[in-house]
């Protein structure tokens, strides 16, 4: 069995999303899930899988859309303070 640079990010990107559950803090969480979903998303695609490369892409939008929502919610506590 080689391994190549693709699995290389796969596994770490599993590695990563791994690390991101006992994550403290959302937002460090969230940057994780973006790293490590982008690792996946590398090696989806040298795999050419039609189903996990949307569905990395989606996890990828989902973790970065919870992440727009966090710094939103962060700035209005900010101005009701």
């Amino acid at each position: 069995m080689t391994i190549t640079l693709p699995k290389i990010f796969g596994i770490l990107g599993l590695l990563i999303i791994t690390w991101a559950i006992f994550a403290k803090s959302e937002k460090q969480q969230d940057w994780l899930f973006v790293f490590g979903g982008l690792g996946l998303l590398i090696y989806s695609i040298s795999l050419k899988d039609p189903i996990f490369i949307p569905l990395q892409v989606l996890f990828i939008s989902a973790s970065l859309w919870e992440l727009s929502t966090l710094k939103n919610t962060y700035a209005n506590k900010k101005k009701h303070l």
